[in-house]
């Protein structure tokens, strides 16, 4: 039997082999790390993006408040800005952790949620839950260092406000979509979201630097008077912008959820008030101007008080003789002051507030606006108290409209938050000639240097305004224990730019006020230092050797001999 022997294929080795199957490996590794690589650079380009504009600030162009135009003071202060935030979301079915391994390191960075309910979200199997809305950067960073592919960062832009509390109720805040709830935007929302703007800002009449001068000294003012609330504006009389608006208590627009309800009130235009003998330099011009007094020398019989039906009209600091126009406003007499509205009689007294607008909510851009408390009838007492600011209610900005339309020629103008471009100021209307705005400039500057409003005479200024103290109005009465101090005031009264009012709601006498709860020691000294530090910010420095001309009407003051000059 013959056999055949068949030789078959060599075969490799087993070392060999070892070798391929290493090197296949070695270059499949080297695939993948190269994948990797290229992976982690577009990861970083694309962080780095991110964290450059969270660096900056800057708009984005996603959802939601994609796009929304800054909103900036009339220097280019930015008041409010959309960044981009991320929300913090998880893929319940997606996990690669276990839900007790990932639920206790979700709860220590994010402790709104206990670790219990963390857990149960994580158990639920849920496609998307989101764990926090409009995270910072650096928990942002803290959660996906967790390493769990399961998280979520989606963008989302946020609002921001970087002045914090500053301007608050003029600029407002918006909701979690980006709509404009309240000030400026809800005024501007489809302004502002205005894709033909492409990122451009939009200015406010506001300059933060004065805002912020009147917001300190109203505050320290509030806090060192106990005051239960306070108001400041400073208003261009040429122009009706507002450089200023300050209400207080104030929020923080950032946390709108945080704040006390009463706080998000802006009482210089929702609030109304009885503002007292501010109204008298109105009446006065209203006499002038009507030809009621010719004669500012013409004296009146101020030595006992006026009783008007149920009512007795009476001096608060009597001087017990009879007073010229300059005298009364000087020594702020409600009985000159009702004896001459009296002569004014009910259709030109009503006609001139309505002129200034008393009527109708305060004229400026915002939605949150008072109604004015208007008297129902006009009869013979309510004219004669209406003069001092008695039966009638307004706004603190209704009153910077009105003092701005009697120094500054005669023309009323409605109030702005727009920044104005030169030569683009609405027209206004006529209330009082020009003659008599000069008039009572005058006059305003008399009450400074030699009346109730002294303290607010601030060197170099040439500062004019009037006091106005008046029982605050509650419950259908008037609390005597309570008041309403206000001082209007306006400088430089040679050329007159700037109206500056500052109130205070219900003070208490304090040491720095000598226990006096009144305009004269309360509001006009904030309105003394707001001049003394914005002044030079708007371009008006002190000049000691410029005085108002005030030559025609100062000799009119009575003066006793040891005081005379």
């Amino acid at each position: 039997m013959t056999s055949a022997v068949v030789r078959p294929h060599s075969l490799p080795k087993a070392d060999q082999r070892r070798d391929d199957i290493v090197t296949a490996h070695q270059r499949l590794m080297s695939i993948l790390l190269m994948a990797a690589l290229g992976v982690l650079a577009v990861c970083v380009q694309l962080t780095a993006q991110t964290l450059a504009v969270w660096a900056a600030g800057a708009p984005v162009a996603v959802s939601g408040l994609s796009g929304r135009a800054d909103i900036v003071d009339r220097n280019g202060q930015v008041l409010a800005r959309t960044i981009e935030a991320r929300t913090v979301g998880v893929h319940p079915n997606k996990l690669l952790s276990t839900p007790q391994e990932l639920a206790p390191k979700l709860a220590a960075l994010m402790p709104e949620r206990t670790e219990a309910q963390y857990l149960a979200i994580l158990k639920s199997g849920k496609p998307f839950v989101y764990l926090r809305r409009r995270a910072l950067p650096e928990l942002v960073a803290q959660v996906n260092a967790l390493g769990e592919p399961a998280m979520s960062y989606d963008p989302e832009p946020e609002r921001l406000y970087p002045q914090i509390t500053l301007a608050a109720h003029v600029l407002g805040y918006t909701d979690l979509d980006g709509r404009g709830i309240m000030g400026m935007e809800r005024v501007l929302d489809r302004q502002l979201r205005d894709p033909v703007l492409k990122g451009a800002a939009v200015a406010l009449s506001l300059d933060m630097r004065v805002q912020a001068a009147m917001e300190s000294e109203l505050s320290a003012a509030m806090s060192d008077l106990q005051a239960v609330g306070a108001t400041g504006l400073v208003l261009d009389v040429r122009t009706g912008e507002v450089i200023s608006m300050v209400s207080l208590p104030v929020f923080n627009p950032n946390n709108v959820g945080q704040a006390n309800p009463e706080s998000l009130r802006n009482n210089v235009t929702q609030s109304v008030y009885e503002l007292g003998s501010i109204f008298k330099p109105l009446t006065m011009a209203n006499a002038i101007n009507s030809g009621v007094v010719t004669n500012l020398g013409r004296r009146y019989d101020a030595t006992e008080p006026v009783k008007v039906g149920p009512f007795t009209i009476k001096d608060d600091h009597p001087q017990n003789r009879w007073l010229n126009v300059p005298e009364a406003l000087v020594h702020s007499s409600n009985i000159v002051t009702a004896k001459i509205a009296d002569e004014l009689g009910r259709e030109r007294s009503e006609a001139f507030f309505t002129q200034l607008g008393f009527r109708e909510p305060a004229h400026v851009e915002l939605k949150e606006r008072g109604r004015t408390l208007w008297p129902e009838s006009w009869g013979r007492a309510t004219t004669m108290t209406a003069a001092y600011g008695h039966g009638i209610a307004v706004s603190p900005l209704h009153l910077a409209s009105a003092y701005a339309a009697i120094v500054n020629g005669g023309i009323w103008r409605p109030a702005t938050l727009m920044k104005v471009e030169k030569g683009k100021a609405a027209q206004g209307r006529r209330v009082i000639s020009a003659a008599t705005s000069a008039t009572m400039s005058k006059m305003l500057r008399l009450i400074v240097t030699d009346g109730t409003g002294r303290i607010a005479n601030v060197p170099g200024y040439r500062v004019g305004g009037k006091t106005g103290t008046a029982e605050k109005s509650e419950g259908g009465g008037y609390n005597k224990h309570a008041n309403v101090s206000t001082f209007v005031g306006v400088f430089p009264m040679d050329a007159p730019r700037y109206v500056v009012v500052a109130m205070l709601d219900s003070p208490k006498g304090s040491a720095t006020s000598f226990g006096q709860t009144t305009a004269a020691y309360t509001a006009a000294p904030v309105v003394a230092k707001v001049i003394a530090r914005t002044g030079p910010m708007l371009g008006i420095y002190p000049d000691q050797s410029i005085e108002a001309p005030i030559g025609d009407v100062a000799p009119l003051l009575w003066k006793p001999k040891g005081e005379r000059g």
